[in-house]
């Protein structure tokens, strides 16, 4: 495979990742991954970046895995290694960036690509495309943190139905279950998607990344565990130049210049 199948680009303080497989509905391969995973490292690392976007070439997002990448998911030692070596470190990556994620479903978002989206920190999609969980179809569980997901967006009655049934749900459908931030026409999304990009990149960086951080934790604390996060995290935002940025411009009734600082 070369390394066009993730094309990477930066506008500004907009980076982009695209999966490009439109041969395959950008279907997922280890060597994929492998390279998306170093792609989201270099972000990481990359002090300028202030958003992603995920986003797939051609008609759709991601169809998941490809069930033709031999030695990926022939049985329980291949899968294993596969989801463990290379679909959970990506899942970490987004999770964990330091800048909001942004996904971007043009097409089909079906087993692992559903998931891959439903990682990012808005989800948008085309009113055309489609969510397809998929694995029950061929006798697996979700994965790439599907399980941890849908529970937490829909509530164990509707994931546990989503997934043991493996229906499909349009753009819209995904919107009214509270599974995805907003479905746009087909013809305005590109500019819907750039638009969002612009807007979280002249946002406070530091304070989303915290947010981040927060409600990562919160599925799993108690009330008090989160109280005592909050307090903490909030303490790290006030002592920022942002925070200091965003009083002195709300003060002065003008808007804020943030640095992500």
């Amino acid at each position: 495979m070369s390394e066009a199948d993730i094309l990477v680009s930066a506008e500004g303080a907009i980076r982009r990742l695209t999966l490009n497989r439109p041969q395959r509905l950008n279907a997922l391969t280890r060597s994929l991954l492998g390279q998306l995973s170093d792609a989201l490292a270099d972000i990481a690392a990359d002090d300028t970046a202030r958003v992603l976007i995920i986003s797939g070439a051609g008609r759709g997002f991601c169809a998941g895995q490809d069930l033709t990448d031999k030695g990926a998911v022939e049985d329980g030692r291949t899968c294993r290694d596969t989801v463990e070596r290379f679909y959970n470190p990506v899942v970490r990556q987004i999770r964990s960036l330091n800048v909001p994620v942004i996904a971007a479903v043009n097409g089909i978002a079906a087993g692992a690509g559903m998931s891959l989206a439903l990682a990012a920190d808005i989800t948008l999609a085309q009113e055309s495309a489609v969510f397809d969980l998929a694995f029950a179809r061929i006798g697996l569980i979700p994965d790439a943190g599907g399980t941890y997901q849908l529970q937490r967006l829909l509530g164990p009655a509707r994931a546990m139905g989503l997934a043991m049934l493996g229906e499909k749900l349009t753009a819209r459908e995904a919107v009214e279950m509270g599974l995805i931030w907003r479905a746009v026409p087909d013809a305005d999304f590109t500019a819907e998607v750039d638009a969002l990009a612009v807007r979280l990149a002249k946002a406070p960086t530091l304070a989303l990344a915290l947010m981040k951080k927060a409600f990562n934790a919160g599925g799993h604390h108690s009330l008090e565990q989160q109280l005592a996060l909050e307090a903490e995290l909030q303490s790290q935002a006030a002592d920022s130049e942002d925070f200091q940025e965003g009083l002195k411009a709300f003060l002065e009734k003008r808007p804020a210049s943030f640095k992500g600082m």
